[in-house]
């Protein structure tokens, strides 16, 4: 707090000058506080904050987690997309707002989204409908993809939150924490790409600050995707939290081939080193490569096929206008950006054991929250 102690001597115009610049700078003291106030990092009562939030937004669960402390609820999207939904949740004192997205819902079209899985580039159109195709952009690198189900929730998402962001900004909120637990945390990953990608397009002012926290997220890219996105949130504007017992995080299934590898890798060529052996090795060689080879392409083929091809023919029976992509030939899903990794202890179990009938034990908010309770 600054404190300002002001004194007219006879010199009136002087000590009138001096008090303006005074309240002048106190002003400028207070607006960069505001626009300072958002922290990049991990921070365990935002983190905690957030997922009172997120319980929100779920109407057929009940909720016994208590309301957020410094926040309050702003606005509520229509169910929108393959039955998508956010929220919006603003702290007037220190002028932030939460862009909250809901993950899976009891709702079959819900995980159908999930199932949808098979990758386009990170860059191009989608059509959605006769009037509604969504251009997007959410890496550079051509070989970058990502999970066209969930790349179809951010195109509906995201022309709901573009006009909250433009309305918030013009009251002076200029923080956002984009937030999602679970299949909100894979849409989160992808909108925060989207909305970086529209910041420098200029649709989005140039002093608006995103900071993203993913929460029980699945895997929503590759390789190449993970780059590009944990290089446009280093410095901590961006975090992943998962619990260790949780199986989601370790979705979607991943298919590595060798065309999933870099240019320059040693696979390449292989021919090349084979062929400096003797004959009877060669032959064991080439035996063992194409064994390794064959059943990862094909299981390639087959994710495209039936999380492509064939889940795009459901899909149309909730978008009947939506036109099918084509799909990137890889299923190379891999964890994305800086993690939180909270391990249960013996106490943990105890309170959330291994179930073979309840699969969530380990990934609804309450484990979540136990373990960050004692997160360090």
């Amino acid at each position: 707090m600054i404190t300002l102690h002001f004194s007219f001597g006879k010199n009136k115009k002087r000590s009138l000058f001096f008090l303006s610049v005074s309240f002048v700078f106190l002003s400028i003291c207070q607006l960069s506080a505001q626009n300072t106030v958002l922290k990049p990092g991990f921070d365990k009562s935002e983190y905690i904050e957030l997922m009172r939030m997120h319980a929100r937004l779920y109407d057929t669960t009940k909720n016994t987690l208590p309301f957020p402390v410094h926040f309050n609820y702003a606005y509520r999207s229509p169910v929108m997309g393959m039955d998508n939904r956010w929220d919006l949740w603003v702290n007037d004192k220190s002028n932030v707002a939460v862009i909250n997205l809901r993950g899976t819902t009891v709702n079959p079209v819900s995980w159908l989204q999930n199932f949808y899985a098979a990758m386009v580039p990170a860059k191009g159109e989608l059509t959605l409908s006769n009037t509604f195709k969504f251009k997007y952009h959410l890496a550079d690198n051509p070989r970058a993809a990502v999970h066209i189900g969930w790349l179809i929730g951010v195109a509906f998402l995201g022309t709901d939150i573009l006009p909250r962001i433009d309305s918030c900004y013009k009251k002076g909120i200029k923080n956002f924490i984009i937030m999602g637990h679970s299949q909100g945390g894979a849409l989160t990953y992808l909108m925060t790409s989207h909305l970086y990608n529209l910041q420098k397009e200029n649709v989005i002012a140039k002093d608006v600050r995103f900071k993203t926290y993913c929460s029980a997220a699945p895997k929503a890219g590759n390789t190449y995707y993970a780059y590009e996105y944990e290089n446009m949130i280093n410095g901590g504007w961006g975090i992943n939290v998962i619990n260790g017992a949780d199986w989601v995080p370790q979705t979607p299934f991943s298919v590595q081939t060798l065309g999933d590898f870099n240019t320059t890798n040693p696979f390449k060529d292989i021919d090349a080193v084979v062929k400096k052996q003797k004959f009877f090795t060669r032959i064991a060689l080439r035996h063992a490569y194409k064994q390794l080879k064959k059943p990862s392409e094909k299981a390639q083929r087959n994710y495209e096929k039936y999380l492509g091809g064939f889940v795009s023919k459901m899909v149309k029976k909730t978008l009947p206008e939506f036109v099918s992509p084509t799909y990137v030939h890889t299923a190379d899903y891999v964890r994305i950006g800086p993690t939180i990794t909270l391990l249960g202890d013996d106490e943990y179990f105890r309170q959330f054991p291994d179930s073979q009938k309840d699969v969530f034990a380990h990934h609804l908010l309450t484990p979540y929250l136990y373990l960050i309770d004692k997160y360090k």
